[in-house]
């Protein structure tokens, strides 16, 4: 399987001189513990809930007066849509990131995946799991 069959296409950014607290907002309101800063063309850098965190609260600093561009995180990793989930997950792990940009030939985002993205597909794909399902199902009646 590959990654564009799994990964999210519309991505919400964060601007780079978007507030902290904003961001926090944002991501609360789309229910992610990340961000992208930038664009589609443009793609700067990412924020996470564990940057908002340590680079922030952690250093006493007021969320409303330090900017996204202060604590973004780079380079991002990214993979590309044809890569398979494997190849996307190895990537994950040798750079120790739970999400990549996906990137098309022009270099352009054309999309985002987690990883809850992939577990998620390979959990449901999973014989094993969807053996547990039945057999729970056939065990409780229903």
């Amino acid at each position: 399987m590959k990654i564009e069959a799994v990964m999210t296409r519309h991505v919400e950014y964060a601007a780079p001189d978007d507030a902290v607290s904003d961001l926090a907002v944002m991501m609360g309101d789309l229910d992610v513990g990340a961000l992208p800063v930038g664009s589609d063309d443009e793609l700067l850098g990412v924020i996470t809930d564990r940057d908002i965190l340590f680079r922030v609260v952690a250093r006493g600093l007021h969320p409303a007066q330090v900017a996204a561009r202060e604590i973004v995180s780079t380079p991002v990793i990214a993979c590309h849509p044809g890569d398979s989930l494997g190849a996307a997950m190895d990537l994950m792990a040798s750079n120790h990131v739970r999400r990549l940009a996906v990137r098309g030939e022009s270099g352009k985002v054309v999309g985002w995946v987690t990883l809850a993205d992939l577990s998620r597909k390979l959990l449901l794909d999973s014989d094993v799991v969807q053996n547990g399902l039945a057999e729970i199902s056939r065990d409780s009646g229903g």
